[in-house]
């Protein structure tokens, strides 16, 4: 089975993307339900920063200290940003746009005056090429096999780990972060660590989907997910799904239309949220519009009923509680006279005999509970 995976290079690249997806979900949920999704992308354009430091300090241009230089710098983000919001002059989004630039700024300096002649490139940072990583591979046994799958299975095992581990604290943390500091949880310190994964998972990917898609998969398949669920562990799974779901058909597409892989998976992870958009089973556009519909035919039928009853029994009802009452009083047309009727006596509510309508003892028993809910309850 290995040995199938590692001959198949088609399955290697849509894995890595897979890989990258889930991993890039684990973290990326919770900064979505905090509203701080876009540290994601600060931390992705940041982590030049931390690469260059650690290649200048250790002249090592991958490997765990590489990750761990990086995650430092995503930190350092987060850490200039709360403090520039903590002097209370600049709102979140404010900060994150002047630090974030400032690093990446420094980070492309020091490259070009002290790493000209390195195999460093802002370029590949940011956009990457998936359609490579089969081709950097490392020696494990009788087997060679891309660096980027082992170092994106690592994370994401890594991920994996921490949200299974902290599941609960970081529930509570992320909804109820007063409550999580009246029990001792110290959410400050487990949102770092969030954030310290969240760089480390940033580097790791760059060599192979560049920071652009990374960002993509931090923030949309956990959106869809947001989407489709009001439950966090099925937003997990939903993520999960859209993740692998946007690496295979993005593969498939780009292969078909001759385009950029990892701008395809991108192009897939948007696809998979305007669909959440549209025809989500309670969010969605569709399912919105056709609960107000209904909403509106309910509230129809139920002025119809209050209208009957206000006039049943009164010397008024032979002219009242007929169809062309219901044009001249409710100012509706014809059509739509004849469509509530007909609904309401589908539904057991009215009785129609020729152009008079009468309630049913459940219609009259509906306008008596909307006329007076509490006598209702009463009874």
């Amino acid at each position: 089975m290995l040995t199938a995976l590692l001959d198949n290079v088609a399955l290697q690249i849509m894995l890595v993307g897979a890989l990258v997806g889930i991993a890039s979900t684990l973290v990326g949920t919770f900064l979505v339900l905090r509203g701080t999704s876009m540290l994601s992308d600060a931390i992705g354009h940041s982590i030049v920063f931390g690469i260059v430091i650690v290649w200048l300090i250790t002249h090592q241009q991958s490997g765990p200290v590489q990750i761990l230089g990086a995650a430092l710098a995503g930190v350092l983000t987060v850490f200039l940003t709360e403090l520039l919001v903590s002097t209370r002059r600049v709102k979140k989004d404010a900060a994150i746009g002047l630090v974030f630039p400032v690093l990446f700024s420094i980070g492309v300096l020091l490259l070009n005056l002290y790493a000209r002649d390195v195999h460093i490139d802002t370029h590949t940072v940011l956009l990457g090429e998936i359609g490579f990583v089969w081709l950097d591979t490392v020696t494990l046994g009788d087997y060679r096999v891309p660096r980027s799958l082992l170092s994106m299975g690592a994370m994401t095992l890594l991920n994996a780990a921490f949200v299974v581990l902290f599941f609960k604290e970081l529930k509570l943390a992320t909804f109820d972060e007063a409550l999580a500091k009246a029990l001792g949880l110290a959410p400050g310190l487990l949102f770092y660590a969030l954030l310290l994964l969240t760089s480390g998972t940033a580097v790791a990917a760059f060599d192979a989907v560049g920071a652009v898609l990374f960002v993509a998969f931090v923030i949309v398949p956990p959106s869809t997910a947001y989407l489709l669920t009001d439950r966090l562990w099925l937003m997990f799974l939903y993520g999960i799904a859209v993740s692998i779901g946007s690496s295979v058909s993005g593969y498939a597409l780009a292969v078909a239309w001759d385009v950029s892989i990892g701008g395809m998976m991108a192009v897939m992870t948007g696809a998979f949220l305007m669909l959440a958009f549209l025809a989500g089973p309670r969010y969605g556009l569709v399912a919105q519009l056709l609960r107000r519909r209904g909403q509106r035919r309910h509230n129809e039928i139920r002025t119809l009923a209050v209208h009957l009853y206000n006039h049943e029994g009164e010397p008024e009802q032979g002219e009242e509680n007929v169809i062309r009452a219901l044009r001249d009083h409710l100012r509706w047309d014809a059509a739509k006279a004849a469509r509530v009727v007909q609904r309401s006596s589908d539904q057991r509510l009215i009785v129609r005999e020729g152009e008079a309508l009468r309630l049913t003892s459940q219609g009259r028993e509906m306008a008596r509970e909307i006329l007076d809910p509490s006598g209702r309850r009463a009874v």
